[in-house]
């Protein structure tokens, strides 16, 4: 008698723990098909602002190791507010000009011929030693007449400043240079080195040392204020 009350109550419980185990069961498939059918389905919200765009979404929990019901945010454009354009301050050089003003003026005074469209080198060799670009230029418009047409010595030579030295130049007193640039530079140079470095910076105080003739100043000081004036 007892033991047959045992197994009945055995049953009975064995009973409530299969229709416990079938009713989660059937949740799992309620939830999983449930799952399934909102997966299939994309939901996407746009949220727009000038600079930015989101596209969100249900991803399939199923396929990926998120957790069930995890909602992630997907990046999907961004524009980007343009930059701003970059200004470079303004740099003057000499007389309120930059360097490219400078140049450009030089240039509308070197003629067409050999030193022509040498603005640039000579203000940048000027500026870069401390000599009076102006009167670099009236000293090679004067030595070389290359206002109009220039010298033997600098179109066979590339002496720009009427300098001596070595190399010579076919044989003479007069230096030569491999090229045009070149004979810029050391007209420069020379300036720098002979005249500008020993506080000679003036046609006045250049003049005695740099030529014989009395009305060579003169000349060089007309060059410089018709440059100063183009």
């Amino acid at each position: 008698m007892i033991k047959a009350k045992i197994i009945s109550a055995v049953m009975s419980v064995v009973g409530i723990s299969m229709i416990a185990i079938a009713v989660i069961i059937d949740s799992d498939l309620e939830v999983t098909q449930s799952l399934k059918s909102a997966t299939n389905k994309v939901n996407v919200i746009n949220m727009s602002s000038s600079n930015r765009v989101v596209e969100t979404k249900i991803e399939d929990t199923l396929n990926t190791s998120a957790p069930v019901g995890e909602v992630k945010v997907q990046e999907v454009s961004m524009e980007q507010a343009p930059q701003a354009e970059y200004i470079p301050p303004r740099v003057e050089v000499y007389e309120g000009m930059t360097m490219e003003e400078l140049a450009a003026k030089l240039d509308r005074n070197l003629g067409t011929g050999l030193i022509g469209g040498k603005g640039s080198l000579i203000a940048n060799k000027c500026i870069e030693l401390g000599v009076d670009p102006y009167v670099a230029v009236a000293i090679m418009l004067h030595e070389t007449g290359c206002k109009s047409g220039c010298s033997s010595l600098a179109r066979s030579c590339n002496n720009v400043g009427g300098q001596k030295g070595s190399p010579s130049c076919n044989g003479g007193a007069y230096k030569a240079y491999a090229t045009i640039d070149d004979g810029i530079v050391g007209h420069i140079e020379n300036l720098h080195k002979r005249y500008y470095s020993k506080g000679l910076n003036t046609v006045e105080t250049i003049a005695p040392k740099y030529a014989q003739s009395r009305a060579w100043p003169g000349k060089i000081n007309w060059y410089v204020e018709q440059i100063r004036a183009s």
